[in-house]
């Protein structure tokens, strides 16, 4: 019951709100927490479809937001859509095209279709969070931000560890918004460094 309970407190919520899904809080809460987006940013966000994030980041940025997704995304005002592969050199042009070459932020709240094997789910989803990384790696400006849903089992230690190597600040955090039993965690990585190296 409490479950359910929590689902629908979050899904009513979003629809009183006029929020396409019930994720918009998630970051909400990440933003409140860690200002991961500041309000000149230019935000890329991955697997964007239906829009939730893109929503929420219009109350935070004034910079140009792009949302990609293999599937359409709704207009909305003051956003740029892309259908399409980010993992893909064409598309990663397009995507510079729009921001003018600089990307501050990258967020993912992509999630691969679930087949009910836990183990070849997370897997999935870990190897999603790591095109997204490649993805903000590839693109993001130096001091760049990178906020990545993923979920915890045997291959997130590493992940985490990849992303570290990336970033100067990487912290874990599971929003109030997640339904409960859920194994997502997302990693909020800050200040990018381009070299890579660890140092």
């Amino acid at each position: 019951m409490t479950s359910q309970w929590t689902r629908d407190r979050y899904y009513k919520k979003a629809m009183k709100e006029g929020f396409r899904a019930r994720a918009a809080y998630k970051l909400t809460e990440i933003q409140r927490r860690f200002t991961v987006i500041r309000e000149d940013d230019n935000v890329v966000d991955l697997g964007a479809a239906p829009g939730s994030w893109l929503q929420v980041l219009q109350t935070l940025t004034h910079g140009r937001i792009i949302g990609v997704d293999l599937n359409p995304i709704a207009p909305m005002e003051g956003v740029s859509t892309l259908v399409g592969d980010f993992t893909t050199p064409e598309v990663q042009e397009e995507i510079r095209g729009l921001a003018e070459g600089t990307v501050s932020v990258v967020t993912c709240d992509a999630s691969p279709k679930l087949s009910g094997a836990s183990s070849y789910d997370q897997a999935r989803a870990i190897g999603l969070g790591e095109d997204a990384l490649m993805f903000a790696v590839t693109l993001l400006k130096e001091g760049g931000n990178f906020v990545c849903k993923s979920f915890q089992g045997e291959d997130f230690p590493e992940f985490y560890a990849e992303v570290k190597k990336h970033f100067r600040s990487v912290r874990t955090y599971r929003p109030q918004a997640s339904r409960r039993g859920s194994r997502e965690v997302y990693v909020i990585a800050k200040n990018f460094r381009r070299s890579g190296d660890g140092a």
